[in-house]
């Protein structure tokens, strides 16, 4: 497996698995998710992989197949109450299906944190829906801990 920067021939993967995405946040919240819509269209996805502020890393299996992403947001903070520092936020993390359990999403993981040790961020951040408990177990294994909750109240 290799892992990189997604390239634009990539697209039609990511798609592929953003779809499988929309599937799972779909079947835990179908009020806000609806099943078989695309979060981004073609030039959207084409804009965010040549974004280097928004850097898409991409695995690849023996034969140079994708088989999982992992799409990024540097954040600046120099907010008044807090001492300057950069964020790397993960939107987005997925292994497609039918390569699970292969350590693929371990690997990724792992390779986004060591590139975010050497561009100098000071921390990742990223969300978790409630009651994805496969995602939350992911991210626990990885050392990930609980910085914030966020709460609603639905009217």
């Amino acid at each position: 497996m290799t892992i990189g920067r997604a390239v634009l021939k990539d697209r039609t993967d990511i798609q592929r698995l953003l779809e499988q995405v929309c599937r799972v946040h779909a079947d835990i919240r179908p009020d806000l998710f609806i099943d078989g819509r695309r979060k981004y269209t073609d030039d959207e996805l084409k804009a965010l992989i040549e974004d280097d502020k928004r850097p898409i890393f991409a695995a690849y299996d023996d034969d140079g197949s994708l088989v999982g992403y992992c799409f990024t947001v540097m954040e600046e903070h120099n907010g008044f109450n807090e001492p300057p520092h950069r964020t790397l936020y993960i939107d987005d993390l997925c292994v497609d299906e039918a390569a699970r359990g292969a350590h693929i999403g371990r690997a990724l993981y792992d390779h986004v944190r060591n590139w975010a040790r050497e561009q100098g961020f000071y921390n990742i951040t990223l969300h978790v829906w409630e009651h994805n408990d496969r995602a939350k177990a992911f991210y626990d294994a990885m050392g990930m801990q609980i910085q914030l909750y966020g709460m609603e109240e639905i009217l």
